[in-house]
C-alpha cells in the first residue's frame, strides 16, 4: 500500500524525532541496550570512569565503542 505524500512526510518526521530522542539520552539511554551494557561492563574500570565523565557525549552504541577504542589504543 502506497502512502499519500503527506503521510510519508509525517512518517519520516516521526522516525527522525524518535532517533533524536534516543540520541539525546546520552550514556544512560545507550545502556538500556543489553549489548551496550555487556560491552561497557567488559571495559577496564578507568575507561568506564572516563566515559561516565562525558556521558552526555555518548549518543549511540557506536559512539560508546568508538570512544572506548580511542581511550584504549595505547593499552596493547
Amino acid at each position: 500500500m502506497k502512502l499519500p505524500p503527506f503521510a510519508q512526510t509525517i512518517k519520516a518526521e516521526v522516525i527522525t524525532l524518535s532517533k533524536n530522542k534516543q540520541q539525546s539520552q546520552g550514556l544512560d539511554g545507550v545502556l538500556r541496550s543489553e549489548s551496550a551494557q555487556r560491552y561497557f561492563s567488559s571495559l577496564p574500570t578507568y575507561v568506564q570512569e572516563m566515559i561516565m565523565q562525558r556521558r552526555e557525549s555518548v549518543r549511540s552504541e557506536d559512539d560508546l565503542r568508538a570512544y572506548a577504542e580511542n581511550l584504549t589504543k595505547g593499552d596493547c
